[in-house]
């Protein structure tokens, strides 16, 4: 018997127990962690250097990087924020550090300094830590949450759900009556076969990216647009570094269009356009002006090797060639013709995408518990008292940079508050 049963053994799963003892330490709580080891998702998260959280300390600021929840998490964000994240750390001896583009790292720049400081303040405060314990059934039986692993039956006044993306989880509370909400991928990379983007994998540069109406596409050659789409204008539109890939595109431009695009994407089957502006600074008629100029000024130059723009030379090689100019064309022999394909391939790249890729180890989703049925005062259950709820078992996602940890931490942080406070 439990006082507390938290079920999954990452991020929201350990804030939660830790705290919840260290405002009421008589508590007896256990965490259920199906694998051979917890923190799994810390561990590889930001590339092994785990992205704690990001640097934004306006609430309502912070609320925008969340396609699913932005509504729901402005009072929570009021109570328990980045800075208070970061206080929690520092204070425990993980030294962070915010980079250029806010995002929060530990200065040591491994995510082991993050599984470390939770791992042992949960040993510090006697939290019980039950591995290779998937919970197989929990149900209520009378006053108490009845949790089933493989061979054990286990009872708690309190059960909190920590379990990430987890379908069973899902169908269990589906079964008892929550609202689920399908998921469907949040943060994915779009795959994409074109000329224009072989040999120059690894390029990254600061570009607008936009998704565009669907199309149906009757063969490989003729495309029948929907009549109710408007002709070329995006349904969604982002900005921000962009990465070329063995595969197609990636980078933050490409993931918060992913984040925010979620359920459309996912109804398009993920074959749909998406048009990159290189040049972000130009629109497609002041680039047109700007090429021009170039033509009067340097005549004698060869196109390709002029440098005339802020974008990788290898990126510039394949859109000179993309307009149809040749290695030897100069300048002076641009017609305009010529002109408006270069302007066309800098400012309006067109590119087919069909299908996505994931981070396995970063996985996120959209979908979850329906937000309508949480109290985000608490995270708990409106349906069923002393259920709670944190992380990523809720229909809450965001972009990348820290944010889905973000709200994992503050989820956890609430609920903890409450269960501690009303045991």
């Amino acid at each position: 018997m439990f006082d507390v049963i938290i079920v999954g053994g990452g991020a929201a799963g350990f804030y939660a127990a830790i705290h919840i003892v260290e405002i009421n330490p008589q508590l007896n709580v256990a965490i259920f962690e199906r694998g051979k080891t917890v923190l799994s998702k810390v561990k590889v998260s930001g590339g092994g250097r785990c992205n704690v959280t990001h640097g934004e300390f306006s609430a309502k600021d912070l609320t925008l990087n969340y396609p699913r929840g932005e509504k729901e998490l402005l009072g929570p964000f009021h109570h328990y924020a980045p800075m208070d994240v970061m206080a929690f750390f520092e204070e425990r001896g993980v030294p962070l550090k915010i980079e250029a583009d806010g995002r929060v790292f530990p200065k040591s720049d491994s995510s082991q300094s993050i599984i470390d400081c939770l791992v042992g303040e949960a040993e510090r405060l006697g939290v019980k830590v039950l591995k290779n314990s998937s919970v197989k059934h929990f149900r209520k039986v009378g006053e108490e949450w009845q949790v089933t692993t493989m061979n054990k039956h286990y009872h708690s006044k309190i059960l909190l759900l920590a379990t990430g993306s987890n379908p069973k989880v899902w169908s269990q509370l589906e079964a008892l009556g929550h609202t689920i909400i399908p998921p469907v991928s949040s943060l994915f990379t779009f795959n994409i076969k074109d000329e224009r983007l072989n040999g120059i994998q690894g390029i990254s540069t600061y570009a607008e990216v936009a998704i565009l109406p669907k199309r149906i596409y009757v063969s490989d050659v003729t495309e029948l647009e929907l009549k109710s789409a408007v002709k070329d204008e995006p349904v969604l539109q982002s900005d921000g570094p962009v990465l070329v890939t063995h595969w197609g595109l990636s980078g933050p431009a490409i993931l918060k269009l992913s984040a925010w695009g979620a359920n459309l994407l996912n109804d398009y089957n993920y074959v749909f356009r998406v048009r990159v502006n290189w040049t972000p600074d130009y629109s497609t008629g002041s680039m047109l002006a700007y090429l021009k100029k170039i033509k009067e000024a340097e005549p004698k130059k060869t196109i390709l090797r002029t440098n005339a723009l802020d974008i990788p030379k290898r990126l510039w090689a394949k859109l000179v060639q993309a307009a149809g100019i040749g290695p030897e064309d100069r300048w002076a022999e641009a017609t305009r013709q010529t002109l408006h394909q270069l302007t066309e391939q800098l400012t309006a790249s067109t590119f087919r995408v069909e299908g996505k890729s994931t981070f396995k180890e970063e996985f996120v989703t959209a979908g979850g518990v329906d937000l309508k049925e949480i109290d985000f005062k608490t995270f708990q259950s409106k349906l069923f008292p002393n259920l709670y709820f944190a992380g990523e078992i809720i229909n809450v996602d965001a972009i990348t940079g820290g944010f889905n940890f973000q709200n994992a931490w503050t989820g956890a942080y609430l609920a903890a508050q409450s269960i501690a406070n009303s045991t």
